[in-house]
């Protein structure tokens, strides 16, 4: 296909992309502010559902899937809801999936990035911070901060929540601070009570704010295909460990350390609970506000369009961020590899891309609102809904 791909930003989405359409025969070009591939690896577990592990399967090559795959960790099939303490309101479970291109997976962040910056030699260009493009009579002249350009015939945006791209194409689309805040944590999975291993747990805590957990418990050996050796760059280096979070709207603000101030907020909470953090090593702990992005009026499709969190960023509650701009990748791919003209498959991609990017947008910050809640009646209201599912589905199991 005679078509020039520039995809600025080389997280989750765009380099999904970049894979998809290399084994579509499209020329394309990856450009990445960060100065080396390790440079920025850094992060929590990814939830992968079905949607991003169909769309990671379509557009990687066999090997990386199997690379994807051979990282990711042991999958857990439960889901719980509780209390603040620990008192069970639902467990729900489901059945692994036959199929790993329909089931659900947890991999680390930085496994993930290892593996979808592998086998694009030639492709992803690293220090390459974006400036701003120009569009011309026959190509998009991209500026970088270094004094290149380069040129091609379409410019995806997939540099993240706050996206130069975007700040171009969109200038009117904005991102807003929903006020909720989290202290994020990783306890090493040796030092977290059994109860935390077995699967995601919600805690509905007292009115105001709430916590969750989630295990990430990496496989013993990741092997390379080629070598049937330890393959070491499928993994980073923290080991086994549950993520904790705990969200809240108002919290009294000190000189304690991060951890040392989730420890005050949940004073009183079940012993398990506070060991989990107590556990947390002061380098693993970080603050993280919650922000999302606002509903973007539909604009007329042209060269330079936009993936992920640049177009449609949203909060981490329900974790469908990272797979939004995987199916996000899957969708231009097929467009683009369609041959149709490329407006044409640019607009197609974008009025199907806003409708369920913005719907997940509103799901997830629905989500983070019911978190934090402040209202009594409904937080009571949250845990007898828990308890009428968990009822059903002991009836069921």
């Amino acid at each position: 296909m005679n078509l020039r791909v520039a995809v600025v930003g080389g997280g989750t989405g765009g380099l999904c992309l970049a894979h998809g359409l290399v084994r579509a025969g499209v020329e394309v070009a990856v450009y990445e502010r960060s100065r080396t591939r390790t440079e920025r690896l850094q992060g929590y577990r990814v939830h992968i559902d079905p949607h991003g592990a169909a769309a990671l399967h379509e557009c990687l090559p066999p090997v990386a899937w199997q690379r994807f795959l051979a990282a990711t960790g042991e999958s857990a099939h439960e889901f719980a809801f509780v209390t603040e303490q620990l008192r069970e309101l639902a467990v729900m479970r489901e059945p692994a999936a036959a199929d790993p291109a329909a089931a659900h997976h947890s991999v680390s962040r930085i496994s993930l990035h290892q593996v979808l910056s592998t086998g694009l030699d030639g492709i992803l260009w690293h220090d390459k911070e974006f400036v701003r493009y120009e569009t011309g009579p026959k190509a998009v002249t991209l500026h970088f901060a270094d004094g290149t350009t380069a040129e091609a015939d379409l410019v995806i945006g997939a540099d993240g929540a706050s996206s130069h791209v975007r700040a171009q194409l969109l200038p009117h689309a904005r991102r807003v601070d929903t006020g909720i805040v989290t202290i994020v944590g990783k306890t090493p999975v040796s030092e977290a009570a059994e109860r935390f291993k077995a699967g995601p747990v919600y805690v509905v805590g007292p009115p105001g704010c709430g916590m969750f957990t989630a295990p990430h418990l990496f496989p013993e050996v990741a092997v390379n295909d080629e070598t049937a050796e330890v393959d070491p760059v499928l993994f980073d280096n923290t080991g086994s460990y549950v993520m904790w979070a705990y969200g809240f709207r108002r919290l009294s603000t000190s000189d304690e350390s991060l951890r040392d101030t989730a420890l005050s907020a949940i004073r009183g909470w079940h012993p398990d609970l506070v060991r989990l953090v107590e556990n947390s090593p002061d380098a693993s702990v970080s603050r993280l506000p919650i922000l999302t992005s606002l509903p973007v009026k539909p604009w007329e499709p042209g060269p330079v369009t936009l993936l992920g969190d640049a177009v449609h960023s949203m909060t981490p509650f329900r974790g469908i961020g990272a797979n939004t701009a995987l199916r996000d990748a899957q969708l231009l791919c097929r467009k683009l590899s369609a041959g149709d003209d490329v407006r044409v498959a640019v607009g197609e991609y974008e009025r199907e891309m806003r409708k369920y990017g913005f719907k997940a947008v509103r799901t997830s910050a629905r989500s983070a609102e019911q978190f934090v809640s402040e209202s009594r009646l409904g937080r009571v209201a949250t845990r007898g809904m828990f308890r009428a599912l968990g009822a059903v589905a002991k009836l069921r199991g």
